[in-house]
């Protein structure tokens, strides 16, 4: 039995949706343990592309047991938008079985409107999707949320959402200005969305212990990015969910033994959605190239990216934080075309050099990148499969990150489609 934990190592977007996919097809089980659909991981599958924002990448396979764990906030309507697409499409195979824990709370129509309202009125912009993630985190820690298996006892349910719904309309109207919420509305609906999620409900850490047991293969499926976690990411421009390693245990209901490697994907070179420190970012005529050759725009907001070379100092605070294992790089063939690529491997901070990312509120917006230059390949790489096919200058350009980081590389992508992909280990 193998528990690998694949999680983003820079700020989201690295690509994870892809390698999912790929491990997928020597994993048993794919576990999502935090976020919510706010987080989007497109697949290219035969030149058709697919965008999964809370179903697991791992779903698109053959006999594959995909969980939504209770770490996991939870809009039903788009867990059910999300599974008709597949369906309709005929990309879900029959085989493959999809739980949700009863224990993973809902993300009710007055997180959304919360979220919303409350970007447009705060002074300091996070960035969010307004998908009501962060108020769902929120309730979920003051012991007012509605979780899934709530769901299933309407008569209970009436009576706790009808005193929260009171003081969030109370929130909603006198704070924030807006409209309230009816509650026999809201009410019926979830009931309803209750009656018809009874089917993929269940007590997920039961389900997990026995996968355990049973010595199957089990893939835990990071959203967003470390540097976006709410502890350790650049805060308050974070997620608002822990996206580190150590959360794959709490978010699945599993113990720390049954995780065996740590898995770091990272784009070979940077990107940011939204507000927030970004030391390397380039805002001139090589970001706009590396958005365009890149297709950097959110998955689920549809906004540009910022981009900017790889940042070494933050990579080996990810590092740091999640104990990765082995690293893997996506996106390596978008600089195919450029004559000289930098690396960050270090930041001018308080007019010192130093290798260490600082702690504290806007420390990361004075830091200036100190670089090193390598000389880009000028060719086309989307062909190779082996490594030892790759020109000298990619060589060399892997290689330095590896021996900065002090980790193995065991997969680089340099393609969107499933089989574009060079190989150094399997990790199954």
């Amino acid at each position: 039995m193998s528990g690998i934990v694949l999680i983003g190592a820079q700020w989201g977007d690295e690509g994870k949706g892809k390698i999912v996919d790929l491990l997928s097809e020597n994993a048993d089980v794919i576990v999502r343990f935090q976020g919510g659909n706010n987080a989007g991981h497109t697949l290219v599958i035969k030149d058709k592309k697919i965008i999964l924002h809370i179903i697991p990448s791992g779903a698109l396979r053959e006999n594959k047991i995909c969980i939504i764990g209770n770490g996991v906030v939870i809009d039903p309507k788009v867990f059910f938008d999300e599974l008709n697409q597949l369906k309709n499409n005929k990309l879900l195979p029959e085989s493959t079985k999809i739980y949700i824990s009863s224990s993973a709370h809902i993300i009710m129509p007055y997180h959304k409107i919360i979220d919303s309202i409350r970007e447009t009125l705060t002074p300091t912009k996070i960035g969010t999707t307004g998908r009501g993630i962060g108020p769902a985190y929120e309730d979920k820690v003051a012991r007012i949320g509605i979780r899934v298996g709530d769901l299933l006892f309407p008569d209970l349910l009436k009576d706790r959402l009808k005193y929260i719904l009171e003081e969030k309309n109370q929130y909603i109207t006198k704070v924030l200005k807006g409209n309230p919420l009816d509650f026999k509305e809201v009410y019926e609906d979830v009931v309803s969305f209750g009656e018809k999620m009874h089917p993929y409900i269940c007590d997920t850490v039961e389900l997990m212990h026995k996968l355990t047991r049973d010595r199957k293969n089990i893939l835990f499926e990071g959203a967003q990015g470390t540097m976006l976690d709410i502890d350790h990411g650049t805060y308050p421009f974070v997620t608002s969910s822990n996206t580190v390693a150590g959360n794959a245990a709490i978010g699945s209901g599993v113990p720390l033994s049954a995780i065996t490697k740590v898995v770091g994907v990272v784009k070979a070179y940077t990107t940011r959605v939204g507000n927030g420190p970004f030391p390397t970012e380039e805002t001139s005529e090589i970001g706009d190239y590396l958005r365009k050759k890149g297709g950097e725009y959110g998955a689920t907001t549809g906004r540009p990216r910022r981009c900017g070379w790889i940042d070494l100092v933050a990579l080996k605070r990810a590092v740091m934080l999640n104990g990765i294992d082995r690293l893997v790089i996506t996106k390596l063939d978008v600089l195919n075309e450029l004559e000289t690529i930098k690396v960050c491997v270090a930041y001018k901070y308080n007019n010192k050099e130093t290798d260490i990312m600082p702690y504290g509120l806007n420390q990361l917006d004075i830091c200036t990148p100190i670089y090193r230059e390598f000389r880009g390949w000028k060719k086309n790489i989307s062909n190779i499969r082996d490594g030892l096919d790759l020109p000298v200058e990619a060589k060399d350009y892997l290689k330095f990150i590896e021996d900065f980081l002090e980790t193995k590389i065991s997969i680089v992508s340099i393609g969107a489609e499933r089989d574009e992909n060079i190989i150094f280990e399997y990790l199954f």
